[in-house]
């Protein structure tokens, strides 16, 4: 009788077909498996974990992340004195949103109706009083002088960043390196030290030794389809979480949409935005890109139509997230509406949605991420410094509360991360005058190291793509992370604790790309967690964070923000910070 064991070099498929074909794959996929993933089978690394290299780096400050934030971090940290090192997961300037965002606000006192106070007012009661007014007036007061440097290195010249971002950073020799994934913040003696990570391109595991760092990492999602932000996962925020630095904003929601046309081709969708060179957006405050459009297709199950951002079609729906009346889109183009400075662009004439933004959309294109600078690093200053001592962050990697829990001004997100990048780089300089370069133990770089080649290490586990279709079923439904309620938050949060319990000790990998997507998987794991227990905690509706069972805006006990920190027992851990106050 022969063996049904199969042959070493016989693969699943061919034996699930040879040992009972059907019968098989149904007793695997009853088991939640799937062998077309391979998340059963055997690790077989493709790389010798024990020839990999190893490689230290010093400066005095390092600039995590390549897109506008991080830019203007590393020219400013440089001009101010420090010896600066910019490292990013992609291609300067060509990775994450940054090369998305096609519209810089400015706001010029001299030619603007509104005054500076005016438009700080305006923004907060649009936000609802979520904003932290300080940076909304940072942004808005140095948003010009940004844009006049931006300028002189020919980023309004091309609709691609990276030759522009490239001038600044050559004519000063700040050093860069791209292509490596930074897995690990590293704290000694309650201070940051520096970070750890890999080469996307070469064996090597590098550290990096600094008096400070500033995280210009960006958001993040669950890797959704059909919006840019597939290779940004929050990697900046948990490393942060790790050491202990509190975090922000976990409980808001982007609004964008996709079509449903080709749904997952974002080029497809949202090319006019890329092609497009930049352009430059004066004051016009809205309340947009909240749930409106997720509340309307739960409450009426009917494909719908888009309109202009923020409209959510023309047919009224009862009940839904609350607008105040002055920020209503009314029918016709939205009031005051303005594109790029010489002329509105051909894609809004008429009030029209921007490219991706027409047609019939299709909801969750950016799931898991929050409104641009509501979510990330608790600042504890104006200074963008977090509660770690030498650790800054900017852009969308600081929960600055810029604009509040809705988008209110087209063009913000771009200007708050250049002037945050700035002040970040600025303020990390001045830290680094007043402290030594950090010693990092020998058993703290062997700890790190251990823990980055774990991955490749296990014999067997699941792989990080499984994992992440796994995330996104729990994660993405519009009746989970969009229309919430008490019942539907405690039953997704009982199968994402089980995936950071289980499943995340269990990630491996064969290769440098799967390492990356196994600590890009982890750390989406750990921000649906932070997502779903923020969302039970807010027991009221806002802006962008919509609740059926708590329909209703509760200004005497939810006028605060939302901080979570890591307890001494390494447990998650929820704090409100007033509005208007900064973190005690």
């Amino acid at each position: 009788m022969k063996s049904s064991q199969p042959k070493p070099d016989m693969s699943r498929r061919k034996f699930m077909a040879l040992a009972g074909g059907t019968a098989g794959l149904a007793a695997m996929a009853a088991m939640g498996l799937s062998p077309e993933q391979g998340e059963c089978s055997p690790n077989i690394p493709a790389i010798d974990v024990d020839k990999m290299t190893y490689a230290e780096n010093e400066a005095d400050v390092l600039v995590i992340g390549g897109g506008m934030a991080g830019l203007f971090a590393a020219v400013k940290a440089h001009d101010a004195g420090s010896k600066v090192m910019l490292v990013s997961k992609g291609r300067l300037g060509a990775s994450g949103q940054t090369p998305f965002a096609k519209g810089i606000f400015a706001f010029d006192s001299s030619s603007e109706k509104m005054t500076l106070d005016e438009f700080v007012a305006t923004v907060t009661r649009s936000a609802l009083g979520t904003n932290n007014q300080v940076y909304t007036r940072q942004m808005a007061e140095h948003s010009l002088a940004r844009i006049n440097e931006l300028r002189e290195w020919g980023f309004f010249e091309s609709p691609l960043y990276n030759k522009s971002f490239t001038k600044p950073i050559k004519e000063r020799n700040i050093a860069l390196k791209e292509r490596i994934v930074i897995t690990h913040l590293i704290k000694e003696n309650g201070s940051v030290a520096g970070a750890a990570g890999f080469s996307q391109d070469e064996e090597k595991i590098l550290i990096f030794k600094a008096k400070s760092v500033i995280l210009c990492t960006g958001a993040g999602g669950f890797k959704p389809n059909g919006f840019p932000i597939c290779d940004l996962t929050h990697d900046g925020t948990v490393m942060a979480y790790n050491i202990g630095a509190k975090v922000t904003g976990k409980e808001w929601n982007d609004g964008h949409p996709g079509r449903a046309k080709n749904a997952a081709a974002c080029f497809d969708g949202w090319h006019g935005m890329f092609e497009r060179k930049p352009g430059i957006t004066g004051v016009e405050v809205h309340h947009d890109l909240g749930v409106d459009l997720n509340y309307k297709v739960y409450a009426t199950g009917n494909a719908v139509k888009m309109g202009p951002p923020g409209a959510g079609g023309r047919e009224v729906v009862a009940g839904g997230p609350y607008v105040p009346e002055e920020f209503k889109r009314r029918n016709g183009p939205p009031q005051g509406e303005k594109g790029p400075r010489g002329g509105r662009p051909p894609e809004r004439e008429g009030g029209a949605p921007p490219p991706g933004m027409g047609e019939e959309p299709v909801g969750g294109s950016s799931a898991g991420m929050a409104i641009h600078k509501s979510e990330g690093l608790v600042p504890i200053n104006d200074k963008c410094e977090s509660n770690i001592p030498g650790l800054y962050a900017a852009g969308d990697a600081l929960g600055s509360y810029m604009a509040g829990a809705i988008y209110t001004q087209i063009g913000s997100s771009l200007a708050g991360s250049a002037v945050q990048g700035a002040v970040a780089g600025q303020a990390a300089s001045e830290y680094c005058r007043g402290v030594e370069m950090p010693a990092i133990s020998k058993a703290k770089m062997d700890e790190v190291r251990e823990e980055i080649l774990a991955p490749l290490k296990r014999e067997s586990g699941y792989s990080p793509a499984w994992v992440t279709q796994t995330l996104q079923g729990i994660m993405i439904p519009n009746f989970i992370i969009y229309i919430k309620k008490e019942r539907l938050l405690k039953a997704a949060l009982a199968y994402v604790e089980e995936l950071r319990e289980h499943h995340l000790p269990m990630l491996r990998a064969a290769d440098l790309h799967e390492l990356r997507l196994a600590f890009e998987t982890a750390n989406m794991i750990i921000s649906a967690e932070m997502k779903l227990k923020a969302s039970l905690m807010r027991t009221e509706s806002r802006c962008s964070h919509f609740r059926l069972d708590y329909p209703e805006m509760d200004t005497e006990n939810w006028n605060a923000w939302i901080n979570i920190y890591k307890g001494s027992d390494g447990s998650m851990q929820f704090e409100k910070q007033p509005f208007d106050s900064w973190p005690t």
